[in-house]
């Protein structure tokens, strides 16, 4: 009777047996880190909109104070050429729709002495929505300032932007008298 021998398996298979799943499981997590800075620095795409008074002493001075973070929002860079008078932030890592600034607009066409407005932290905005228009946010344009601005919030965002931006506008620019349309 011959004894059998147990098989013996080479160190070189052993190794590459181990080493094939950590490769695997490192270039999985480097694949999702280097996603995860993707995301974080796509720029937000803006276009064009009437904004006169976007280049003004005002807007320079607010632009400047704007903070980094809306809440859980942080700021997002803008693709170039980026509109004169504009901020954007969005939630990090994600491609949400951003929360978006802009300063020096024309008076709102729909600002007339019938509007409601509302009070946020010393400052007094117009909402429109943008539900009629198939919009999943809400503009709000601040009317008592010497230049007009527009906060663009999509639906579901939270109160905490609007606060935060009306802190920001209440430090940087002096309040005046509204300045509605006639009614027609």
């Amino acid at each position: 009777m011959s004894e059998t021998q147990p098989e013996r398996r080479s160190p070189a298979l052993i190794a590459t047996a181990i080493a094939l799943p950590l490769a695997l499981i490192t270039g999985l997590i480097v694949a999702a880190v280097v996603m995860q800075r993707n995301l974080d620095a796509e720029p937000v795409i803006l276009a064009e909109v009437p904004a006169p008074a976007a280049n003004s002493d005002e807007c320079t001075t607010l632009l400047a104070a704007l903070p980094e973070e809306l809440g859980d929002l942080e700021r997002a860079d803008i693709v170039d050429p980026a509109p004169a008078g504009a901020a954007a932030w969005r939630t990090a890592g994600t491609l949400d729709d951003p929360v978006v600034l802009r300063c020096g607009l024309e008076r709102p066409l729909d600002f007339d002495q019938a509007a409601a407005l509302q009070l946020v932290n010393d400052v007094q905005w117009f909402q429109v929505s943008g539900e009629a228009m198939g919009l999943d946010s809400s503009t709000w344009y601040v009317v008592d300032r010497s230049v007009y601005l527009a906060l663009t919030l999509p639906d579901g965002t939270g109160p905490t932007p609007l606060q935060v931006i009306s802190d920001t506008i209440t430090e940087n620019l002096p309040q005046q008298a509204i300045d509605p349309a006639p009614i027609n």
